[in-house]
């Protein structure tokens, strides 16, 4: 392959690949997260300090609802909560739904 041709390969290449990044970020020009955790909002949330959530029957068994039921202490970050008489950060899936 001439000199000339290569250089003509390689430029076409490069200008096709910052046309790419420059569609990517045109895209994505209202600031959408494009990987990762989506982040809830602050009023969007599964749980609140000071609401009661009752653990699933399977996770202890032999226990009545009540027995199940605690208070949410504090919010994470992470989406996990603290609860007050239980050690250890919990995720939703571990609780009933509301009805």
């Amino acid at each position: 392959m001439k000199k000339n041709t290569k250089w003509l390969l390689g430029g076409l290449a490069l200008a096709a690949a910052g046309l790419g990044a420059i569609g990517a970020v045109v895209m994505n020009k209202n600031d959408k997260p494009t990987r990762g955790r989506k982040r809830n909002a602050p009023g969007d949330t599964w749980a609140r300090p000071g609401m009661k959530v009752t653990f699933r029957a399977e996770l202890m068994p032999g226990r009545d609802r009540s027995e199940r039921t605690f208070e949410v202490s504090e919010l994470l970050p992470s989406g996990r909560v603290l609860l007050n008489g239980v050690s250890g950060e919990h995720v939703e899936k571990e609780f009933e739904r509301l009805r």
